[in-house]
């Protein structure tokens, strides 16, 4: 997986298991949203994060630590 930043789409980290997880950890509520699942092509982790107010800067730091 290459470097994930705030542009980094939704979908693109959901192939991977381990980030997966993350996300849920962060309680990334796109995860469960029936309607953002049609979405998951275009919704960027950093618009994500700035709506719901989750923490961008820790959040992408554990995603890149990720092996």
């Amino acid at each position: 997986m290459s470097k994930i930043t705030k542009d980094t789409k939704i979908s693109e980290l959901l192939v991977n298991p381990k980030a997966q997880k993350v996300l849920g950890k962060y309680h990334l509520p796109c995860l469960s949203c029936p309607m953002a699942r049609f979405e998951m092509e275009r919704l960027k982790i950093g618009e994500v994060c700035e709506i719901y107010n989750i923490n961008l800067k820790s959040l992408l730091k554990e995603l890149n630590e990720l092996k």
